[in-house]
């Protein structure tokens, strides 16, 4: 299902106009975009004619009329309008035995708060590789256990949407490189436990938690298909699975619209 432009050689993510989504905005033959922004994150754009932004909407966009700004080659600056619809996620509710993953105490809220810092400072990157990535291979064999935008509670306690899509395997399954990218951040957080950020440039990153296992260092290099680590069960978690998030202009959007989708 995955969208691809007669004048571009990789598929594009899928075309979802709601939260949490990716909206396609198709720039105007006669204006050559330098940049564009959207909420003042730069936002992709692909190599191709006519140039289709790809703005990465966040779960808590409200619906109806939005906007990107675009500076072109002469620092001129127009904008774009484009709709949103409502989507309702479904709702999840999941037990946690260490109380502490559920309501952290103190000393844990200052180490959440680090690795929180650390992380925004991993997902601001902006780079410009030669080769554009607009879409993934699946970064592990298993089965789909937890979609993008699930409502969740833990221990009966409402908490922020499911950021990502979780998927169940075997401890010790290998974790790849789903596309090429440059490893950003790799570390041991309180909720995400065994985590990698890896950057594919143009704003494209995403995101691997609970592995028990790393198998690359920050500034490295991966090739798409390159192993990273194992699947595990580390962090806040109910068994082993990895979690997989993808980010696109600074936004969590579902990483089913980057894929062909994994089994339920």
């Amino acid at each position: 299902f995955l969208f691809s432009s007669p004048c571009f050689s990789q598929p594009l993510p899928k075309h979802s106009a709601v939260p949490g989504g990716v909206v396609h905005v198709t720039i105007p033959e006669h204006i050559i975009p330098q940049k564009v922004f959207y909420n003042d994150d730069r936002v992709m754009l692909t190599d191709t004619a006519p140039t289709i932004a790809l703005v990465g909407i966040p779960l808590s966009a409200r619906t109806g009329t939005h906007s990107i700004e675009i500076i072109d080659t002469s620092d001129k600056r127009s904008t774009l309008n484009f709709e949103i619809s409502p989507k309702t996620y479904r709702e999840q509710r999941l037990t946690i035995t260490n109380e502490r993953q559920v309501n952290p105490n103190s000393e844990d809220l200052e180490r959440i708060g680090i690795e929180s810092r650390e992380m925004a400072a991993a997902f601001a990157s902006w780079t410009e590789p030669t080769e554009q990535v607009t879409f993934f291979d699946s970064p592990t064999e298993g089965i789909k256990s937890s979609s993008f935008g699930f409502r969740r509670f833990f221990n009966d306690q409402p908490r922020n949407p499911h950021s990502g899509m979780d998927i169940a395997a075997a401890e010790g399954t290998p974790i790849i490189a789903p596309a090429a990218g440059t490893i950003v951040a790799t570390g041991n957080y309180f909720f995400n436990g065994n985590t990698i950020i890896l950057d594919h440039g143009y704003g494209l990153i995403t995101l691997y938690c609970h592995m028990n296992e790393i198998d690359v260092e920050v500034g490295s290099f991966v090739d798409a298909g390159e192993q990273i680590g194992k699947v595990g069960q580390t962090g806040r978690v109910t068994g082993p699975h990895l979690h997989w998030s993808v980010n696109l202009n600074s936004v969590r959007v579902d990483p089913a619209l980057f894929i062909n989708e994994i089994v339920e």
